[in-house]
């Protein structure tokens, strides 16, 4: 029995699965890529994820936003390009391009920092405890690079409740033509 079983489990291993395209063996995610979501084809793809060195992200991103970015900085408050900008498009990540947030989910906290009720995907970015300053919060780093973002409160407007209190220098912005992006 346990021969017959090797033999049936070593012959499914070898079959291809056409829902775990991209997969690690196990059917996790690969080590060296992530599931994200590109707002310009609607779909989610498997991409590589961006390590560099401290010295090639100095290089890519100048002091303020590596700063920000890489070492969990914070820009003061209404001193950011995107605080009150009103454009329609996507916002994405410095580092590595990411579509982070939508300029349809973005709102008016008064914080004087770009706020957001919710990723264009929750995959996008992910979300780890923050306990510097002596207080506890949930930071906010892209899925991809693992750039600091920012911030996530539970004092945003509903739907979700949410505010992604994000920092412009670990931002850019893609613009669309009319409509919603």
């Amino acid at each position: 029995m346990d021969a017959m079983r090797r033999a049936l489990l070593g012959g499914l291993a070898a079959l291809p699965f056409a829902g775990l395209a991209g997969a690690g063996a196990t059917g996790g995610p690969p080590p060296d890529r992530v599931r994200l979501y590109s707002v310009a084809t609607g779909q989610f793809d498997w991409v590589e994820r961006v390590v560099k060195t401290p010295e090639e992200w100095r290089r890519q991103l100048g002091p303020e936003a590596y700063h920000v970015a890489r070492e969990q900085g914070t820009e003061r408050a209404f001193t950011g390009k995107y605080w009150d900008h009103h454009g329609t498009g996507v916002y994405r990540c410095l580092g590595c391009g990411t579509d982070l947030f939508s300029s349809a989910a973005k709102f008016n906290s008064g914080t004087g920092w770009p706020s957001y009720g919710a990723p264009v995907a929750q995959e996008n970015v992910r979300t780890e405890e923050d306990r510097s300053f002596f207080m506890v919060r949930t930071e906010v780093l892209c899925a991809r690079c693992d750039a600091h973002l920012g911030h996530l409160f539970r004092d945003g407007p509903p739907p979700s409740g949410l505010r992604y209190c994000i920092n412009s220098a670990a931002l850019t912005f893609a613009a669309t033509a009319g409509g919603k992006p």
